[in-house]
């Protein structure tokens, strides 16, 4: 089958365009590198031809709800637009886990795509997952200075992003189900352990101190409210064992 990826240039939507190829599918890139903008929806309607599947993996950085929520409602907007008008018949999304019991900041994006493609004309599938394994990366590069190391503390139950590209492209492959089982790690971690843990594998000198985030989705994340509930589906590669051996692109 054919299946375009949105935002397939990214951390996530580079192993999602891996396994689909390797699974033998052909696919296309929906990213500003090819020529396509999701939001202006330039290049969308030629990107689409042919198209069966689009599985949704674009991304906006920001910490601020108004910047999240335009960038979300737009894009998918704009592919439910040219979905429709090239035919294709769905339309995979990918959300997180707990973003109604935390919808602020970022998060309050996330919740409005989901809105968005509940209430699309084109057939869907809603994938919430937890934080990447990456995540903890993604703190120790953000809130290191001059050799010191911050930690925001805050519960996750990691997952590898290997594992939810397959979930995505195995959703692709069937018929749209709607939103279905959340997919998250094996085990609840303390973000600020993960942190040390990276710095450790670094080589990296110097305190990690844990701290405290003011803002309601920091709040949140130390509640658990982003933990995955029951019901949920859980992978078996650990973050100990993700840090180990990482996987390649």
């Amino acid at each position: 089958m054919k299946i375009a990826v949105a935002g397939g240039t990214g951390l996530l939507g580079t192993k999602v365009v891996r396994v689909a190829r390797e699974r033998g599918h052909e696919v296309v890139v929906l990213s500003r590198a090819t020529g396509v903008d999701l939001v202006s929806g330039e290049g969308l309607a030629d990107a689409l031809a042919g198209v069966d599947a689009v599985i949704d993996v674009s991304n906006r950085t920001t910490l601020k709800a108004d910047d999240a929520v335009a960038f979300f409602t737009t894009a998918t907007r704009s592919l439910h637009t040219a979905e429709q008008a090239a035919g294709v018949g769905h339309h995979v999304a990918l959300s997180i886990v707990g973003v109604d019991r935390a919808p602020y900041a970022y998060y309050a994006g996330k919740l409005a795509q989901e809105r968005e493609v509940e209430s699309g004309q084109v057939p869907w599938t809603l994938l919430r997952a937890t934080q990447f394994h990456e995540f903890a990366e993604q703190m120790l590069d953000r809130f290191s200075f001059a050799g010191l190391h911050l930690a925001p503390t805050a519960r996750t139950q990691p997952v590898a992003a290997d594992d939810v590209a397959a979930r995505l492209v195995d959703l692709a492959e069937g018929e749209p189900a709607g939103r279905v089982a959340d997919l998250a790690g094996p085990r609840e971690e303390q973000l600020v352990d993960m942190v040390r843990k990276v710095a450790a594998a670094r080589g990296l000198r110097g305190p990690v101190v844990p701290i405290t985030v003011p803002g309601k989705q920091m709040a949140a994340m130390r509640r658990g409210d982003v933990l995955a509930g029951p019901g949920a589906q859980l992978t078996t590669l650990s973050f100990d064992e993700w840090l180990a051996a990482p996987p390649a692109n």
